[in-house]
């Protein structure tokens, strides 16, 4: 079983946008931000072909990353599992995980969330640091036994890595 674990892409800035009175859970992605997302989404699909499950914070920037993910793996829909969102539990995402047979399931979320799940799944110390970057990914690949601290990192990719793997498209 692995898990493909995406922090959101570019959103509005946090202060710009408390401006317009609107909750930050609705805080959208950026023009740029979804276009980097669409061209490192082509290289996350070189590095996984298959995904059995997409899960996303509510959060409208994380849902909007899993809605391009998704549309890269030929349209796959997103499950909103709230405990994706910021300060969600990981014993729940570990739940959700498990109720999978194999395969990669994907999940969408935050900083600096995905990164003490990250801690917690690989040996179970949230704590440690591994820090996403926005777009970024990471896959951890779990053995028989599926529980805090039995996952393997295999790699940590920014956005522009992922960027650079996606295959190059004809000069028109």
């Amino acid at each position: 079983m692995r898990i493909l674990l995406v922090r959101h892409a570019i959103a509005e800035e946090r202060d710009t946008w408390a401006k317009t009175g609107a909750s930050d859970d609705q805080r959208p992605l950026t023009p740029e931000g979804a276009k980097k997302m669409k061209k490192a989404a082509k290289g996350l699909m070189e590095l996984v072909p298959q995904l059995a499950a997409i899960a996303t914070s509510p959060l409208t920037r994380a849902w909007q990353t899993a809605e391009i993910v998704a549309n890269q793996y030929h349209g796959r829909s997103a499950d909103v599992l709230p405990a994706l969102a910021p300060d969600g539990k990981r014993e729940d995402v570990l739940t959700w995980i498990n109720q999978f047979e194999g395969g990669t399931v994907a999940l969408v979320g935050h900083e600096p969330d995905l990164g003490e799940l990250t801690g917690w799944l690989i040996a179970r110390r949230p704590e440690i640091g591994i820090e996403f970057k926005k777009g970024g990914a990471a896959l951890l690949e779990f053995g028989t036994q599926r529980d805090a601290g039995t996952a393997v990192l295999r790699w940590l990719l920014t956005n522009g890595h992922l960027r650079a793997l996606r295959p190059i498209e004809p000069a028109v």
